[in-house]
């Protein structure tokens, strides 16, 4: 049924030697949005993907997968699903456009490959073997691939690591063009610009499990509430953290005898602030910048 989720997870459990690296998960992703999973190394982002693909097997919980268990699903489940994993493929001796087109041959109506080339960025290597590519363009290369077959679903697991920041925007587009063509996405990134930029939604994993999930601009909107108010009083930063700063500023200014209060600043949670604090990190620096590379 349409209506239903393209992803359904409910108390999702991966263990290794004794450790849970999934730990009870929950995810819904909606059919056509781009969802994005944040979260450290070792929070189980990954392992999700691996087992939503039906690549690793769980240890308990239920999934559905485009209405059915990734863990029997068949051939004519695999063509309706798309996979940019991190992991390096074969065949170093073809170039890229015979890759592209060695491939296309499994998908009943694959994109064309000279659109792939063009979308990623690969024009100035069609005849480059994929042994000579380098770590970012053999990632363009490996996000063609996964889009090659019109997939209803693709898995997207950091698919921008090691690409400069043209090619990154270029991906980009082509992730826009797959959502306005009502293709469902799930990533998996370190960049909060990228997630900010591409997302629907964002999921926050710490320790196996999702702490949080919001569109990109609500994500942890009870700590986004809360502006931290600063200034210097007798050569001492005085610091006061509240949900009604203009009540702070109005008794500041009440009390200053010429009007001004130096060193003042008020600043609220960056996205970046945000995700260290759902994840258990150290706070960030005070800063307004939703960019990071959280690796």
């Amino acid at each position: 049924m349409q209506t239903e989720p393209a992803v359904h997870v409910r108390g999702l459990v991966k263990r290794y030697g004794g450790r849970s690296v999934v730990d009870g998960l929950d995810l819904d992703v909606h059919r056509g949005e781009v969802f994005a999973l944040l979260g450290p190394n070792g929070a189980g982002k990954t392992t999700t993907i691996e087992i939503l693909e039906g690549v690793r097997k769980r240890d308990d919980g239920d999934a559905r997968v485009l209405g059915e268990d990734p863990a029997g699903a068949g051939r004519a489940w695999r063509a309706r699903i798309g996979v940019v994993s991190q992991g390096e493929g074969a065949a170093q001796d073809l170039t890229v456009r015979e890759m592209l087109d060695h491939f296309a041959v499994y998908h009943p109506t694959p994109r064309p490959t000279a659109d792939l080339i063009a979308a990623v960025g690969l024009e100035e290597k069609v005849g480059t073997r994929v042994g000579r590519l380098s770590g970012g363009q053999r990632r363009r290369l490996a996000v063609a691939l996964g889009v090659q077959g019109r997939p209803e679903l693709v898995f997207l697991d950091e698919p921008t690591t090691g690409m400069d920041p043209v090619a990154r925007r270029q991906f980009w587009e082509l992730i826009r063009g797959l959502r306005a063509d009502g293709t469902t996405v799930l990533l998996t990134t370190h960049y909060l610009d990228e997630a900010a930029e591409l997302a629907d939604r964002v999921g926050v994993v710490a320790d196996g499990r999702l702490v949080e999930v919001a569109p990109p601009e609500e994500l942890g909107a009870e700590l986004r509430r809360q502006a931290t108010v600063r200034w210097l009083e007798d050569g001492t930063v005085r610091e006061v953290r509240t949900d009604a700063p203009a009540a702070v500023l109005r008794d500041l200014l009440a009390g200053s005898v010429t009007g001004d209060i130096p060193g003042l600043t008020v600043t609220r949670p960056s996205l970046e602030d945000v995700y260290l604090s759902l994840v258990g990190a150290p706070p960030a620096t005070a800063t307004d910048s939703t960019e990071g590379d959280l690796r």
